[in-house]
C-alpha cells in the first residue's frame, strides 16, 4: 500500500507546482481525488491518454493538481467540453468532475442530455449538499428543511436524486459511494471507467465548513461517520420498506446496462457518409455527367 502511494503521489500529481491544495481540511474532495487516481492506475491506464475536465466550484480545482491532460472549463459546461474532446479523440479516456450545483443546476440541461446520448464519458459528481466555493448557497441537493446562505429559515424546496436522475435519463451505467467507502468509491469508479457509455459516479460527501456547521452536522469526522451510520448496499435496500429507507443512502451500482454508444454511432455515421460521397463521385466519374442524382 506505501509503495502504491508512493507511486501514485510521483507519477500522478503536480507535487512540484499546484501544491498545497485550496481545499478546506476534512474536506471530501481529496478522499475522491485518491481514490480517483488508485482506480486509474489500477487499471493501468496511460496518463497521458486521459483527460479530466471540471466545471466551477470545490471540484473543479482537481483537474489543477493531477497530471492528466486537464481542463478546467465554465460553470455547468464541463460535460459539454468533454463530449467535444471525445469526439475529436474518441480513443482518449475522458472523465469529468463536478459537483452537484455544477452538474445538476446550471449544468443539468447538458447533465441529462449526455446521459440520454449516452455519450462515451465518465461523469463524477461529487455531492455534498451545496455550493461550497461560493458562500454555501442552497442546491438542487440541499436536504428539505436545510439552512444554507439562501435558506436562512429552511430550504422548502425538494432535492434531486442525481444517481436516479441519471438512470432515468439513460445512462448505461450509474453509480453510488461515500468518502467514508474510500475502496468502494475506488471500485465503483473503476467499473464507471471501464463501461462503454455514459457513466455516472455519484459520491455522497461533506461539506462541513458550510453545510455542516449552519445545520449542526458537527465537523469532518462526524459528518464522514454519519456517511457510514445512514449507507445501506442496494442488495440491502431492496428488502427495505420506504420507511426503513428514510434519511439512507443508498451505495453501490443501480444502473448497468448495454446500448448503442453515441461517439461509436457518429463515426459510424461520418464514414457512411464518406462512403456515399465516393459512391456518388466514382458513378460522376463513369457516367461523364456533371450532376449524379442517386
Amino acid at each position: 500500500m506505501l509503495e502504491c502511494a508512493e507511486i501514485i503521489r510521483k507519477e500522478y500529481l503536480r507535487h512540484d507546482k499546484k501544491f498545497p491544495h485550496v481545499w478546506c481540511p476534512g474536506c471530501g474532495n481529496g478522499i475522491v481525488m485518491g481514490a480517483l487516481l488508485r482506480a486509474v492506475h489500477s487499471l493501468g491506464l496511460d496518463k497521458d491518454e486521459v483527460v479530466l475536465a471540471s466545471g466551477i466550484g470545490c471540484s473543479g480545482r482537481m483537474p489543477t493538481y493531477v497530471d492528466f491532460n486537464t481542463i478546467h472549463t465554465t460553470h455547468g459546461r464541463a460535460l459539454t467540453f468533454s463530449t467535444g474532446i471525445k469526439l475529436a479523440r474518441p480513443e482518449l479516456t475522458v472523465m469529468t468532475v463536478m459537483g452537484d450545483g455544477d452538474s445538476t443546476a446550471i449544468g443539468g440541461n447538458h447533465f441529462i442530455h449526455a446521459a440520454r446520448r449516452n455519450l462515451n464519458l465518465t461523469a463524477i459528481i461529487i455531492n455534498n449538499s451545496t455550493y461550497g466555493m461560493t458562500g454555501g448557497q442552497y442546491s438542487p441537493t440541499t436536504p428539505y428543511g436545510s439552512k444554507s446562505t439562501t435558506s436562512v429559515y429552511g430550504h422548502v424546496e425538494h432535492a434531486f436524486n442525481i444517481a436516479e436522475l441519471a438512470a432515468t435519463a439513460g445512462a448505461a451505467f450509474v453509480a453510488r459511494s461515500t468518502v467514508y467507502h474510500a475502496t468502494h468509491m475506488e471500485e465503483m469508479l473503476k467499473k464507471g471507467i471501464e463501461k462503454r457509455g455514459f457513466s455516472v459516479i455519484e459520491i455522497i460527501s461533506n461539506c462541513h465548513v458550510q453545510h455542516g456547521r449552519r445545520n449542526k452536522l458537527g465537523g469532518a469526522v462526524e459528518m464522514i461517520n454519519g456517511f457510514k451510520q445512514r449507507s445501506v448496499t442496494i442488495e440491502k435496500a431492496t428488502k427495505m420498506s420506504a420507511d426503513e429507507l428514510e434519511g439512507k443512502i443508498t451505495i453501490g451500482v443501480l444502473a448497468d446496462v448495454e446500448k448503442p454508444v453515441s461517439t461509436e454511432e457518429y463515426q459510424r455515421i461520418v464514414e457512411e457518409a464518406k462512403n456515399k460521397a465516393e459512391i456518388i463521385t466514382k458513378a460522376k466519374e463513369k457516367n461523364g455527367v456533371k450532376r449524379y442524382e442517386e
